[in-house]
């Protein structure tokens, strides 16, 4: 899952990207709202962390300008006002939820992981996919109940085939949500995590959890429980 976090203070900035990236979330960050937008714009998120209170462009003048370029990831507001007229200006300029500084990680991550998983029309907190689950709070990922260790880069591909399981996803796509912004990619090593996801998650060659189409991607074949 890759998140725009644009937050101008520099230490929350370096601790909620760091505490996100351990939770192996891929973060893009920005420091003001200029930068922040053209990220927004450019690169494919599945949820924004706006700040309203930016320099050279505002929290509310970004949200805005993002939804009136089409851009429908949810954003979920930081602000250090706590009134509920700015509340409700935020939510009326095009954001999905708020949090009010300061305020405690675990809650920031809870809602980011409700807002991306309401948005791909999941229910339950933990994702299931016949014998799969995927809990994004523990990062644990089982099979029929028995846990499966995957590498930090195995697990952000499969939690985003899990979350639009049964949609065709490109190599461009999959590249775009598992790296960084300035990490060097290549999407031929995703054929690589394919299949060593394939060998974690069917031992047997029973499931055939991952269909590859060719010239189109691939698409996670079990079925989704909601």
């Amino acid at each position: 899952m890759r998140i725009l976090l644009i937050e101008d203070e520099v230490h929350l900035r370096e601790q909620i990207s760091q505490q996100l990236s351990q939770q192996n979330l891929t973060v893009d960050a920005a420091a003001d709202g200029e930068e922040g937008l053209y990220q927004g714009l450019e690169v494919p998120y599945d949820v924004a962390i706006i700040d309203l209170g930016l320099p050279k462009l505002s929290g509310i003048e970004v949200i805005q300008q993002l939804r009136a370029q089409g851009k429908d990831f949810p954003i979920l507001i930081l602000t250090a006002r706590g009134r509920w007229q700015d509340k409700v200006e935020g939510l009326e300029a095009g954001a999905d939820d708020y949090l009010v500084k300061p305020f405690h990680f675990e809650e920031l991550s809870a809602r980011l992981h409700a807002l991306a998983r309401r948005s791909s029309g999941w229910a339950n907190a933990t994702l299931a996919c016949g014998p799969v689950t995927l809990n994004p709070a523990s990062q644990e990922v089982k099979l029929n109940q028995a846990t499966v260790d995957l590498t930090a880069y195995e697990y952000r591909l499969l939690h985003y085939l899990m979350l639009h399981a049964g949609e065709v996803l490109s190599k461009t796509d999959l590249t775009d949500h598992i790296y960084e912004q300035d990490h060097d990619r290549d999407s031929n090593v995703i054929e690589v995590f394919i299949k060593r996801l394939r060998d974690k998650l069917d031992p047997n060659k029973t499931l055939n959890p991952i269909d590859t189409l060719r010239g189109r991607g691939y698409r996670l074949t079990l079925p989704r429980d909601h």
